[in-house]
């Protein structure tokens, strides 16, 4: 079909330009190759477009995908009807789910990479080793880590696997909330620690140290002392002449050749044209569930199921972890209030619970973090009042009273559990939105209940009068955390991508974002989707470019 026009071709696309996206946009424009970067969203600057807005910020859609425009649907199992739902948006504009983000970046585990190994077939679920390991990851680990400026203390957390180098920046100072999480491990004999933070806590490239505020989590944050890609590393990416970033413009296909080689995408420029902008490489980064969407409408003769998926696997074995907590109540006649709107969203973790021990009755298990319960319209406080005279009291007795300690579920990859394009539901555009079903794993819900319980022993140790428990009742995608729809592995019939996130069907073709990862760990995964970004985009630049191949072992 003809288009509005065709710009020049170029050696990369980037579609999505969040933390992935950012990351490969930075590192392929370094070195040399000529790149433009898509985002659907608008290019906000932090000093001027972000506070510590309450409204603007969690309760409206400044951030977030407007759920009329872009909506997305939920089922349980494949019986049921799916629903309208806001499953697990990320926002939506140029830094993605970093503008947002409180920043913990924990790094993964060894055990992380190789879950079938060490527990075999688990019933009901598809447990997958990675064709990478950790010791692949973590030089690159490191260099995130260096360049965001990363807050912690190497050595701190005792089960920390290994590290080629320390932290950049201090960690960041205990909050209240935070010494009594600290007093509780010590009694107990629980590891606790600062979790490492995306946070500058000493002058950094240019940027200024942390400003104490709480305005934290889930706030565009104007000091830009909390490292994102929108501040970091797409200024990077565009100081390098190499690289033309277009944001609101919307990629709705991925084009192929006779060939069955990409050539390009057709987006939607913000003046509502169809225009075909053609590339040697075409990399995805909008995260699993959007890649998986986009994969899946990009059919052509050559793949008539979807972009790549031969094997039918684009979209399968779906994983979302779940923020699950226990809240502890205090007393404000007795105790020292907790002031939690002081200081940042968390404060202290551990990995004591991580590795499996099969006394509890689930394999695997989760980071677990102490944290405030945010701010006042948005307190979280299960069963609160929401108006008259009950939510006042609430708000008085417990506002400076309460803290979470929370759990990332590590979540067992099931192959019924995915993203496929919903039959009725469509977007501003016309196009199929993503449908997600998703029915958690029977270990999912016995791991959150033992860790759920052991957070409340936590707190009741850390001085809580009361502990109320939020226990695992169906998958909301509350974390924003998204993998495995097109898993990484060695064998073509059984995943979508090879180690280097390179489509076994498509040569050209590369997804970076956690869409590649066959399990999907039991801690924050944006340092480690963004290492493993970097990974790639290091590989695509230096020997796919140049026309070599490669490939790992792994023992």
């Amino acid at each position: 079909m003809p288009y509005t026009r065709k710009p020049d071709p170029v050696d990369a696309i980037v579609v999505g330009l969040g933390a992935t996206g950012g990351t490969a946009a930075k590192v392929l424009s370094e070195a040399g190759m000529k790149v433009v970067g898509f985002d659907r969203g608008p290019w906000l600057r932090a000093q001027d477009h972000y506070s510590g807005d309450e409204l603007k910020f969690i309760n409206r859609n400044y951030l977030w995908p407007d759920p009329k425009l872009f909506p997305r649907t939920l089922r349980h199992d494949e019986d049921s009807v799916a629903e309208v739902f806001p499953f697990s948006p990320t926002p939506q504009l140029v830094g993605g789910g970093t503008n947002h983000w409180a920043g913990w970046v924990p790094r993964p585990r060894e055990s992380d990479f190789i879950q079938r190994s060490l527990h075999g077939d688990l019933d009901g679920a598809n447990l997958a080793d990675w064709p990478i390991r950790y010791e692949h990851l973590e030089p690159y680990l490191t260099k995130v880590e260096w360049e965001f400026g990363v807050s912690g203390i190497a050595g701190a957390d005792k089960y920390e696997p290994f590290r080629s180098k320390g932290y950049p920046s201090q960690p960041l100072r205990p909050t209240r909330f935070g010494k009594r999480f600290y007093d509780a491990c010590n009694k107990l004999g629980i590891n606790g620690f600062p979790i490492p933070h995306a946070m500058v806590t000493n002058r950094h490239k240019g940027r200024d140290p942390f400003n104490t505020t709480s305005f934290w989590n889930q706030y565009g944050d104007p000091s830009t002392a909390r490292s994102n890609t929108l501040t970091t590393f797409i200024p990077e990416a565009v100081a390098t002449g190499n690289f033309e970033l277009r944001p609101e413009s919307f990629v709705r296909e991925i084009k192929v050749g006779k060939d069955g080689r990409a050539t390009g995408v057709v987006y939607i420029d913000p003046d509502g044209n169809e225009v075909q902008q053609d590339a040697e490489v075409v990399i995805l980064s909008l995260g699993a569930i959007e890649s998986a969407r986009l994969m899946l409408m990009s059919k052509s003769p050559q793949f008539p199921d979807g972009l790549g998926n031969s094997s039918g696997q684009v979209g399968k074995n779906a994983t979302f972890h779940e923020y699950l907590f226990a809240v502890g109540l205090f007393d404000q006649e007795i105790d020292d209030p907790l002031y939690g709107w002081t200081g940042n969203y968390i404060s202290g973790g551990s990995f004591e619970f991580y590795e499996t021990d099969e006394s509890r009755g689930h394999i695997g298990g989760s980071l677990i973090s102490a944290s405030q319960t945010c701010h006042p319209i948005n307190m979280v406080f299960p069963g609160r009042p929401t108006w008259g005279e009950g939510m006042k009291d609430a708000d008085r007795n417990y506002f400076s009273f309460a803290m979470k300690i929370g759990l990332i579920l590590h979540d067992m990859p099931v192959e019924s559990n995915r993203v496929d394009l919903d039959p009725t539901v469509k977007d501003a555009w016309g196009l199929p939105v993503a449908r997600i079903t998703h029915k958690p794993h029977p270990n999912d819900v016995a791991m959150g209940k033992w860790q759920v319980d052991k957070n409340a022993e936590i707190l009741q140790a850390a001085g809580a009068r009361k502990t109320i428990p939020v226990y695992l009742q169906r998958m909301t995608g509350n974390t924003c955390h998204q993998h495995g729809t097109a898993r990484m592995g060695t064998d073509p019939a059984k995943t979508v991508l090879n180690e280097w996130c390179q489509s076994h069907d498509v040569d050209n073709l590369f997804v970076v974002d956690g869409a590649c990862f066959p399990t999907s760990t039991g801690v924050n995964p944006t340092l480690a989707m963004m290492a493993n970004a970097w990974r790639c985009s290091e590989y695509i630049a230096e020997v796919y470019a140049k026309g070599r191949e490669e490939h790992l072992k792994v023992g």
